[in-house]
């Protein structure tokens, strides 16, 4: 399987639950899971997101 992966950076003030928020919006709407998460000692936190890559035919194209 391939992925797409979307790297995101959340500030040091944003809290958990409003990262929470917003990675499940993504994950809702966009079709994005978490692939991992790193927590800096800043408090910054680096967020890596994935979905996977569906290889569609283009109409009119055959093989």
């Amino acid at each position: 399987m391939d992925y797409e992966y979307a790297p995101l950076r959340l500030p040091p003030n944003v809290d958990r639950v409003t990262a929470t928020a917003q990675l499940a919006i993504q994950a809702e709407f966009s079709g994005w899971e978490l692939a991992r998460v790193r927590l800096f000692r800043d408090g910054t936190r680096q967020v890596m997101l994935r979905r996977r890559v569906v290889n569609k035919s283009q109409p009119g194209l055959s093989y």
